[in-house]
């Protein structure tokens, strides 16, 4: 079985850049690089991941790409352009170079409007990507999901997959108005969702399977085993969970509930919506 770690970050740490690790977060205060992870893939059964970026710099994206190219374990990059640039184009002729590069995103959660997704500049820069073959990972909290749906709309031939589920309010074990969104999101066929970055929106100190088992049977029966990908949000998780305990609870929720699927799931839908290198795999079922 093919295992892909849909989700991971690397970094290395400065003040300024990462002013977003707080106290409670300062034991990420460091650098995180592909040697610290390369144990965590091995030891959980993942044969390679996808780094998404971090930092909304196009120094950042470069880096990334440079490192994927020294690490066979990184199968693809999901980095950053200035997507609101009338230079877009330009930008993503430089980094759609290097095959590596799968998809972008932007950081939308921290965007003041909350009604970013919809800026015309941005919309602009979004219908710039299919001409290099780029899928959008979109980040957002469940507050924006009603500016999602209206955003997917407008790119049906557009591939995207949404972060960290849009973030559901575990901690506070709301769901409704969540689940609602979600099943509306999951209505457009080109929209996939990742199961990750659920521990760090739970309580992170006593947070249970079962907290958290409500939150993927949602988008377990809206998304179906089809459009799901599993993925660590390592190292972030590791404020909440190791990279093992992060990764299992998904890993064991697909088993116990689809587990004819669970190859899917764990790595064949990433393989296929990234069109991923044939060091992963064939490219031959890509989504069209």
């Amino acid at each position: 079985m093919l295992c892909i770690d849909a989700h991971q970050h690397f970094w290395i740490y400065n003040d300024r850049e990462f002013a977003w690790l707080d106290d409670y977060m300062a034991a990420l205060r460091r650098n995180f690089l592909p040697a610290d992870l390369q144990p965590e893939l091995k030891a959980n059964g993942f044969h390679g991941s996808v780094v998404v970026q971090t930092c909304q710099t196009l120094e950042e994206t470069r880096w990334l790409l440079g490192l994927s190219e020294q690490n066979s374990s990184i199968l693809g990059v999901v980095g950053w352009a200035d997507l609101c640039s009338p230079e877009i184009a330009l930008q993503l002729r430089e980094l759609a170079a290097n095959p590596k590069l799968v998809g972008l995103r932007h950081i939308v959660q921290t965007e003041p409007d909350d009604r970013f997704l919809l800026r015309p500049e941005f919309l602009r820069g979004i219908a710039a990507l299919e001409q290099f073959d780029l899928a959008y990972d979109i980040l957002i909290y469940a507050k924006h999901l009603p500016m999602a749906i209206e955003f997917v709309k407008k790119f049906p031939r557009q591939r995207f997959v949404l972060d960290h589920m849009a973030k559901p309010p575990i901690k506070v074990k709301e769901i409704d108005l969540w689940a609602d969104g979600i099943r509306r999101l999951s209505g457009f066929p080109n929209v996939f969702c990742k199961m990750s970055g659920l521990v760090t929106e739970a309580d992170w100190q006593h947070w249970t399977r079962d907290d958290i088992a409500p939150y993927l049977e949602v988008v377990f029966d809206s998304f179906g085993p089809d459009r799901l990908m599993i993925g660590s949000d390592w190292p972030v998780c590791l404020v909440a969970a190791s990279y093992a305990q992060a990764t299992g609870l998904v890993k064991d929720y697909i088993l116990k509930r689809a587990p004819d699927r669970a190859s899917d799931v764990l790595g064949g839908n990433a393989q296929r919506f990234w069109r991923l290198p044939h060091s992963a795999g064939s490219k031959e079922n890509a989504l069209q």
